[in-house]
């Protein structure tokens, strides 16, 4: 396990390292109040699988996966207050397919297709 750290000392993030010392297999890291900001995996250095985001009040910011660096699958956001913002497909990195986007109070705001 090899742990980063703040300027100050205190844990950023934590996970395991390759032969190269590329980020390799499980990580988590931390906002400076403690509370978990990210967790996911990495393949040699490179984003890989799915992947969970947090505010410092440990509300959820956005969910998504990668394919070695490259967003793939369903992805959504959230408004601070712990509505959904907006979700979508991507494919290849790019967005496809019908992304919709709510407002504040959960109805659809727009409907966007993407190609």
């Amino acid at each position: 396990m090899v742990r980063e750290d703040f300027a100050d000392g205190s844990v950023r993030g934590e996970g395991a390292v390759d032969v190269e010392g590329r980020r390799h297999g499980p990580w988590r890291f931390v906002h400076r109040n403690g509370r978990l900001q990210a967790r996911g995996a990495y393949e040699h250095g490179r984003l890989d699988g799915y992947w969970e985001w947090y505010r410092a009040n440990g509300q959820r910011l956005q969910v998504g996966s990668f394919d070695l660096d490259v967003r793939t699958g369903l992805w959504r956001r959230w408004y601070s207050t712990g509505q959904l913002l907006d979700e979508g497909q991507y494919t290849s990195g790019k967005r496809v397919g019908e992304w919709v986007t709510y407002d504040h109070a959960g109805l659809v705001r727009t409907r966007r297709q993407h190609g």
